[in-house]
C-alpha cells in the first residue's frame, strides 16, 4: 500500500494504471497528478505551473486563447471523468485547479513572487471557498461546476495578486 496513491479511485474503482492509460482521465487528473492520496488539488496547482510558464512563452492573446480553451474543455473532461468514476466532484480531478491557476495569472506580469501569490492565494480561495464560490460549488452541478467554482477562485486569486504586485 503506497502512500501517496490510492488502490482504487472513485465508485467505478479504476486503478492507477486506467486513469493514466485513459485520455480524458489522464487529462482530468492533472497529467496524474491527482492521483496523489495527500492534497490532489494542490498537486494539480503545482502542475499547473509549468502549464503556466509554457503558455507565456506565446503572446497575451494566445495565452488567453488556450486558457479559455482550458476552461472550455475543462466542462467537457471533467463532466466524463465524473461519469467514468462514477462520483459527481471526485477530488482528484484537477483540470480545474490547471485552468484556475492559468486564470489567476492571466493579467498578471512574470515574476517568481508572482507566481508564488498566485499559487499561495489560489489554493487560498479554491479551499476555504468564499461566498460566491461557496454557492456555485454547492449548485451547479456536472463539469460545468466543477469548473465554475475554480473559475472563480481564480478571479478572487488574481485580483489580490493584481493588489499585492
Amino acid at each position: 500500500m503506497s502512500i501517496f496513491l490510492r488502490s482504487e479511485y472513485g465508485n467505478n474503482k479504476l486503478s492507477a494504471s486506467d486513469i493514466l492509460k485513459t485520455p480524458v482521465l489522464f487529462l482530468a487528473f492533472g497529467f496524474g497528478s491527482g492521483l496523489a492520496k495527500l492534497m490532489p488539488g494542490t498537486m494539480g496547482t503545482v502542475v499547473a505551473i509549468p502549464v503556466y510558464l509554457l503558455f507565456i512563452q506565446a503572446d497575451f492573446w494566445l495565452y488567453s486563447i488556450l486558457t479559455v480553451l482550458v476552461m472550455i474543455s475543462g466542462v467537457w473532461i471533467c463532466d466524463s471523468a465524473t461519469k467514468q468514476l462514477g462520483v459527481d466532484d471526485f477530488g482528484g480531478i484537477v483540470w480545474d485547479e490547471i485552468a484556475g491557476f492559468l486564470i489567476t495569472m492571466w493579467l498578471v506580469p512574470f515574476s517568481w513572487y508572482a507566481v508564488f501569490l498566485g499559487f499561495v492565494f489560489f489554493r487560498v480561495f479554491d479551499i476555504l471557498k468564499p461566498w460566491p464560490i461557496k454557492w456555485i460549488d454547492q449548485k451547479v452541478e456536472g463539469g460545468l461546476g466543477i469548473m465554475l467554482d475554480d473559475v472563480s477562485a481564480g478571479v478572487f486569486a488574481a485580483v489580490v495578486v493584481l493588489l499585492i504586485i
